[in-house]
């Protein structure tokens, strides 16, 4: 059994030749990220790490969405359960710092909305493709949340910090073409085109010197793992502190109870 066979059927590995392709494989729940997920996306890059025959990640969703962010049912078990609450706020440090040190290549395949954590972790790969229909979205503080696993943490290295406070502050959704202008993705494709793109991207960077590949990708995370070591750390702390707010709790409920939960 490979290390891969140890991963819940919520995120899957696909292999293809020296191409590693992550699906968020939650279909029917647009990829909202459940325990489950989460668990996996704080575990698997060290499996692809130790993969001698991977070159390259492509990260992508099943179905029509990459993700629709945290999974409300999961996400709503934490106002009764700090435990629980804190643990997925370590686990979602570990995700973030695993990525900043992933040593291979990662090209995000954005194949439909990328919401929350979602988005978040399409803005951390390396490369940005993003379906034409396809937009991003950070709403943390429409529930009541510092956004301090998503944008508020990293969105001012990327982008002009005038035009993305007005996204962060209301939550609205950041249409593709918008999100490549922002530098907070890198190109748009045709929706029925991105499968394609991305291994073929994926294939030209296989292609390259690899030891030069890793080595530019390392200088050039390590500047960003300096520049954001200070603000995901006081992030991770002023989102702790809303989540036992409230106005977290009234908003969060509120949400669950439109959606019928």
């Amino acid at each position: 059994m490979s290390g891969y066979d140890a991963l819940p059927p919520d995120l899957a590995v696909e292999r293809d030749g020296p191409v590693r392709t992550v699906i968020l494989n939650r279909p029917a729940e647009l990829n909202a990220v459940s325990k489950d997920l989460h668990r996996a996306l704080a575990e698997v890059w060290e499996m692809l790490a130790a993969d001698s025959e991977a070159k390259v990640v492509v990260l992508t969703g099943a179905g029509k969405a990459f993700s629709a962010g945290g999974d409300l049912g999961w996400i709503t078990s934490f106002l009764d359960d700090p435990a629980a609450r804190d643990a997925s706020l370590r686990e979602g440090a570990k995700i973030i710092e695993e990525m900043l040190r992933f040593p291979l290549p990662v090209v995000a395949a954005v194949n439909g909305p990328a919401v929350g954590l979602g988005c978040s972790l399409a803005v951390l790969s390396d490369i940005v493709l993003i379906g034409e229909d396809a937009h991003l979205a950070d709403p943390h503080v429409s529930v009541g949340l510092v956004a301090g696993d998503g944008g508020a943490a990293f969105w001012p290295l990327l982008t002009p910090i005038l035009r993305s406070r007005e996204y962060l502050f209301t939550g609205a959704r950041i249409p593709a073409a918008t999100a490549v202008e922002l530098g907070l993705a890198s190109r748009t494709v045709p929706a029925a085109d991105l499968p394609g793109a991305a291994k073929d991207l994926a294939l030209r960077l296989a292609a390259q010197p690899a030891a030069a590949l890793r080595g530019t990708k390392r200088v050039v995370n390590s500047y960003l793992a300096q520049a954001l070591a200070g603000a995901v750390q006081a992030g991770f702390a002023a989102e702790a502190e809303t989540m036992r707010s409230p106005e977290h709790r009234d908003r969060l409920l509120a949400l669950a109870e439109r959606a019928g939960r």
